[in-house]
């Protein structure tokens, strides 16, 4: 099994959604011995925010691009190509400011590309990347996952709805939430790694 990490924070081994992601990479590895792990961090290998040429590349069939054009779609074909060796992915998404970091924006925007990732049909977009299981490892200071900050949660169903758009639709968030909140924040990373088992062993075996 060939498992792509995918990094986001730009805090390192102390931001929680690093520590949550490595542990669900252990897990994963532990369950299925001999796997492989990319691990691609986001703040290292960033990817460049979108810009003309770039689209102009991803709106052109790839045998009529230009020298600028194949250049400005050299990020977008390494990403994608990793993107499809993977059979797991685990992406650390923490919140800033209620969404995503603008790193894994960026990655993303590299990934989803008509007519290579998905394409349009009479019924509205087809994924075209199949049999991929993710596992989000969110973190947030604070409580998205139920009571009245639900609504204000623009990370997990984000990412479900993007990756879902591309055929990713098997994903499993596992969250720690809280870390800003005193009486919580001493037991959010705990709580969030005793709930590994219960949110992500229970489907390796479908991997």
């Amino acid at each position: 099994m060939h498992i792509l990490h995918i990094i986001s924070s730009p805090r390192g081994s102390a931001a929680f959604s690093v520590q949550l992601g490595n542990a669900l990479v252990d897990k994963l590895v532990a369950a299925n011995p001999g796997s492989t792990v990319q691990v691609y961090d986001l703040t290292n290998k960033s990817y460049p925010h979108m810009e003309e040429v770039y689209l102009q590349a991803i709106n052109t069939p790839a045998e009529e691009h230009t020298s600028a054009q194949q250049a400005a779609v050299r990020h977008s074909d390494e990403a994608i190509a990793a993107l499809q060796a993977a059979d797991v992915l685990v992406i650390g998404a923490p919140m800033y400011n209620f969404g995503i970091s603008s790193t894994l924006k960026a990655w993303l925007d590299h990934i989803v590309r008509a007519r290579v990732t998905f394409r349009y049909s009479e019924h509205g977009p087809v994924g075209l990347v199949q049999g991929k299981k993710v596992y989000l490892a969110a973190s947030s200071g604070g409580i998205y996952s139920e009571g009245p900050m639900v609504g204000h949660d623009f990370v997990v169903p984000y990412l479900k709805t993007v990756l879902g758009t591309l055929g990713m639709t098997d994903v499993t968030a596992v969250r720690v939430e809280g870390t800003a909140i005193p009486g919580v924040q001493d037991t959010a990373l705990e709580k969030a790694l005793a709930s590994i088992d219960l949110a992500a062993t229970s489907s390796l075996v479908e991997v």
